[in-house]
C-alpha cells in the first residue's frame, strides 16, 4: 500500500473528523471531546504529510508512528462519543470502519518499514 493511499484516505477521514466536530461542538453542544477529536482526528493527515518532507528515515517512521497512535487516539474518542450518546450507532460505525481502515494500513506500512 503506497503511502499515497493512505495519505488520500487520511484527508478524506479528516474532512469527516472536521464535519463530526461540527456537529457535536454546535448541535449536541459537547466541547471537551469535540476538541479533543478534532486535533487526533486532525493531525493523522498532518504526520503523515510531514512525513512526505522526513529529514531521514529515521524520522518518516516516526511521523507515520505519530500518525498511527493519533488513529488510535481518535477511536477511543470516538467510543467515548457513543457510550456518551452523542453519536448514534449508525453515524459511530460509518466513521469508525473508516478509522480502522486507517489502522490497518499504518500497521502495514510500519511492519513493512521495520523489516526492511
Amino acid at each position: 500500500m503506497s503511502n499515497r493511499i493512505i495519505n488520500q484516505k487520511s484527508e478524506l477521514f479528516s474532512d469527516r473528523i472536521v464535519n463530526l466536530y461540527k456537529y457535536v461542538y454546535y448541535t449536541k453542544k459537547e466541547t471537551v471531546m469535540s476538541k479533543q477529536i478534532l486535533k487526533s482526528g486532525t493531525s493523522v493527515g498532518a504526520n503523515l504529510t510531514e512525513a512526505e518532507c522526513a529529514s531521514s528515515r529515521k524520522d518518516f517512521i516516526n511521523k507515520n508512528y505519530i500518525a498511527y497512535k493519533e488513529i488510535n487516539e481518535t477511536m477511543y474518542w470516538l467510543r467515548r462519543l457513543k457510550s456518551d450518546n452523542f453519536l448514534t450507532e449508525k453515524q459511530f460505525n460509518s466513521i469508525y470502519t473508516d478509522a480502522e481502515e486507517i489502522k490497518k494500513i499504518l500497521t502495514a506500512i510500519l511492519k513493512t518499514l521495520k523489516n526492511e
